[in-house]
């Protein structure tokens, strides 16, 4: 990432004396900080090292994969896989993800790996910066460090998941991420677990801010059993995910789905504030639209008709428009596309009811059919939805599967993931345009294994 760390700006403001200002020309080439003890200071002040941290998720935001933006995961794995239709034509667009024609030379992909590298490095540099500094208190280097690992595991878990073997880096030494190669799959997984645990171990129980916009423990607790779950850790992911949900105290799933997605809803794990004052989220942007036909994306016709129409996710997430001969549909999960004086929603990126999907898949694995049950008509009696009636563990697996499809739709490569975890992508996608079972991964950008070819192989098919 040449530039990865161009310098550190102080600022005119005497409570917020500087910011970090990142830049990522290329994930293989990284230059040395132009001042080490510049960088050294941030991390003396609480002010300074806390601002750092946080613009890491501004910078999470506003690019990369977890951005709610139509560059972001979201909506691309939505067109990727069967949620959503692209009605683009540009190769720069959403459109060559719905055809399935990527190319290692594709600028959007390029675009997530070396935003989302960056992000990386940024976390690094919080997790060395806070370890060596003399004058933070121990309260605020915990909470810094726990959160920047919980960060780096994170971005890693869907780099792993998009791009199969990826370099898990852990450095900011230019000289090591000069040539750094990928970290095969299981080992990234053990990585994850590692730095989830620390992470876990550093932050406390309590929010830091009210608004749940910084990770707790619990968050990373979430975290991790998603990754115990993905790598068939079964019994640790019914353990873990059932941690996170015995804090029923602090989060509670909504019983009415119109307050889901509100910045203030009791079901919300950690979420994203918005960048500007009144404003609210990307994803409200991203997929609404108030004619047809959309000039971004849609819900696929086939994906809204496969709702029961008892469903109150139908209902109160999907919205219709029409111009009088043809409907269209667009998620509505979150409601608010423009500035609405005071912010609304902020978009959210762990909520509670993923763990209960998590602990039914787990105890289906682990055989506990009454749990998985148990766990399963939770979610489905929130939303109107009688008790599931299955008679194997095929059948089981397979409602639970359909539930987190209609759940999660366009939250973060969710059905995606999930079909792939499940080993039914190539069922599901099979009447895609273009479909290819090596679809399964990205290519890795063609620009990062010219400079660097330890990045080699590519991924098959590309």
């Amino acid at each position: 990432m040449k530039n990865l760390l161009n310098n550190i700006i102080y600022g005119i403001s005497s409570l917020w004396l500087l910011l970090i200002a990142y830049s990522c020309d290329d994930f293989v080439e990284i230059d040395q900080p132009n001042s080490q003890l510049t960088l050294q200071a941030v991390f003396e002040d609480p002010t300074t090292a806390t601002a750092a941290m946080t613009d890491i998720y501004s910078q999470m935001r506003e690019n990369g994969i977890m951005t709610g933006r139509t560059i972001g995961y979201s909506c691309l794995s939505g067109v990727y896989s069967d949620e959503l239709i692209s009605f683009e034509s540009d190769i720069y667009s959403t459109a060559p993800f719905y055809t399935n024609s990527l190319l290692a030379s594709n600028t959007t992909v390029e675009s997530i790996w070396k935003n989302t590298y960056s992000q990386i490095y940024s976390a690094n540099a919080i997790i060395e910066g806070v370890t060596n500094s003399s004058r933070l208190q121990t309260e605020i280097k915990n909470q810094l460090k726990g959160e920047a690992l919980f960060v780096r595991a994170l971005l890693h878990f869907y780099l792993v998941n998009m791009f199969g073997d990826i370099p898990y880096v852990m450095t900011t030494d230019y000289n090591q991420n000069n040539v750094v190669s990928r970290t095969p799959t299981l080992e990234v997984y053990q990585k994850l677990k590692q730095d989830l645990e620390e992470s876990i171990n550093l932050l406390g129980v309590a929010y830091i801010t009210t608004d749940r916009t910084r990770p707790n423990k619990a968050t990373a607790q979430a975290l991790l059993a998603r990754v115990y779950l993905y790598n068939g850790n079964y019994s640790d992911a019914v353990n873990m995910s059932t941690i996170v949900l015995n804090n029923s105290s602090m989060y509670v799933m909504e019983s009415n789905l119109e307050n889901t997605f509100l910045k203030s809803s009791s079901s919300t794990i950690w979420q994203f504030s918005p960048g500007a004052s009144g404003a609210n989220t990307y994803e409200g942007t991203t997929y609404i639209f108030l004619e047809g036909p959309p000039n971004k994306v849609s819900l696929l016709t086939d994906f809204v008709s496969q709702f029961n129409d008892n469903d109150l996710r139908k209902a109160h997430w999907i919205k219709a428009v029409t111009n009088g001969s043809e409907t269209w549909y667009h998620a509505f999960k979150y409601k608010q596309n423009n500035n609405s004086g005071s912010s609304v929603e902020y978009s959210i990126l762990f909520r509670i009811e993923e763990q209960y999907l998590i602990r039914a898949e787990a105890k289906v694995k682990t055989g506990d059919i009454a749990g998985a049950c148990e766990d399963l008509n939770k979610i489905r009696n929130r939303v109107g939805l009688p008790n599931v009636e299955v008679t194997s563990q095929e059948e089981l697996l397979d409602a639970i599967l359909q539930e987190r499809k209609f759940e999660f739709f366009t939250e973060f490569g969710h059905r995606f993931f999930d079909l792939k975890r499940f080993g039914k992508l190539d069922e599901a996608l099979v009447n895609k345009p273009g479909w290819n079972s090596t679809d399964k991964l990205w290519p890795i950008p063609i620009s990062e294994i010219l400079i660097n070819p330890n990045l080699n192989p590519q991924n098959p098919g590309y």
